[in-house]
């Protein structure tokens, strides 16, 4: 199994990278926030206890969110070939609990993906973002808030996995492709996993 977490800022490019990397090594995508949504729609006892706190705007606790997880990694997942996580793990203990998941199962974290670009950049991505797709939450008060969030409670995670080995800081800026072929040859030298497309 190949199995990697995506990790950056938002506007950093995850939804992309992971799209290709699906593409490319055959892996199971997990977004936590889409599995909360689908969860929420199909009214699931998980689903609906989730909604109580998201209806209110609280965060989703981690015995929640990691709950989810277990059922996604035990049922739709199983058999896939790896794992690319994407929107999780958000805290360090997300993190210990994702380790901790991922060895009751026989396997372990391969890499985290670090897709680092400058905040300038972010912002202006998400602004472009948001004209195209008229995405409410890209515009730019939205959008300081979100990387202040980032940089409070997600970048530490940086540091966790930079002390467990893991952590892959990928140069997130230029084409979608020349950033792609850092992240496999990353891989590649990391884990010795030679890049496929997926048949």
């Amino acid at each position: 199994m190949l199995n990697l977490v995506l990790f950056g800022a938002p506007g950093s490019g995850k939804g992309t990278q992971s799209a290709k990397l699906i593409d490319q090594y055959g892996l199971y995508h997990i977004s936590t926030g889409e599995v909360l949504r689908d969860h929420i729609a199909r009214k699931t006892p998980l689903g609906i206890t989730a909604d109580k706190y998201i209806s209110k705007g609280h965060l989703i606790p981690d015995d929640l969110i990691i709950d989810l997880l277990k059922d996604v990694i035990d049922n739709e997942a199983k058999g896939a070939k790896g794992i690319v996580f994407d929107g999780f793990p958000r805290t360090i203990p997300q993190a210990e609990a994702l380790k901790d998941i991922l060895n009751a199962r026989g396997t372990t974290l391969h890499a985290v993906v670090g897709l680092e670009v400058p905040e300038d950049e972010l912002i202006e991505r998400m602004i472009n973002r948001g004209k195209q797709t008229g995405r409410a939450d890209d515009n730019l008060d939205t959008i300081k808030n979100r990387l202040e969030v980032y940089h409070n409670q997600t970048h530490p995670l940086k540091e966790y996995y930079l002390k467990e080995g893991t952590y892959m800081p990928i140069n997130g800026s230029g084409s979608v492709d020349d950033i792609f072929n850092s992240i496999a040859d990353g891989i590649e030298k990391a884990t010795g996993e030679i890049r496929r497309t997926r048949k």
